[in-house]
């Protein structure tokens, strides 16, 4: 498996025009805008992208324009109280409009911070929860659910909180429904799909 701390690599169709998301400490000014990537089966997952302006100054993106990009995922709660309380997007660093077959390879590694999570879907298909905190070059970690299928999925069930791990996955977006007062709502989660992954 290629080894990469944090890395993404998306091709896709930008969803709407950017628009400004926040400006950080040092000036620097920061835009956002949902990439649709379509999967083999032909569902679309929308990756929400963060982009500095002076990327985007240098490769501008248009409502349909095919794009892209390398960067890291990452992730911040959400105290609003409004949309998801975990938010997790792309940090885009590399930005190019060309057209390309569809992509959407994440390569992690980090640490176990919740005991996995095993279990059976309503069809019998096994499925493991983890939650990975990956690290950052400064003393932040980036908290990112990952979920793993079938025989991985078993493997995984016993490891412990504390384990280092490495994986190769997909950036994907599920909707369910929650009741909120009485009331059903549909949600959008944001997780990674596992198709490899080890201890390191």
């Amino acid at each position: 498996m290629e080894r990469s701390n944090d890395r993404a690599f998306l091709s896709g169709i930008a969803a709407s025009e950017p628009e400004k998301s926040h400006d950080v400490k040092d000036g620097a000014a920061y835009y956002r805008f949902p990439l649709d990537v379509e999967r083999l089966s032909g569902a679309v997952d929308r990756v929400n992208v963060i982009v500095r302006a002076e990327t985007l100054e240098l490769c501008p993106v248009r409502e349909g324009d095919p794009v892209t990009l390398s960067g890291e995922v990452r992730s911040y709660n959400n105290r609003s109280g409004v949309g998801a309380r975990l938010v997790i997007y792309v940090l885009a660093r590399e930005l190019r409009i060309e057209f390309s077959e569809p992509k959407n390879e994440i390569y992690l590694s980090g640490v176990l911070v919740k005991e996995p999570t095993y279990r059976r879907t309503p069809m019998g298909r096994e499925i493991s929860d983890i939650m990975l905190a990956v690290p950052r070059r400064y003393r932040r970690s980036d908290y990112l659910p990952i979920i793993v299928w079938g025989a991985r999925a078993r493997e995984t069930a016993d490891w412990s909180v504390g384990a280092e791990a490495e994986l190769k996955g997909r950036l994907q977006m599920r909707k369910y429904i929650k009741i909120e007062d009485g009331a059903e709502t549909e949600k959008t989660a944001y997780e990674v799909s596992a198709s490899e992954i080890s201890l390191i």
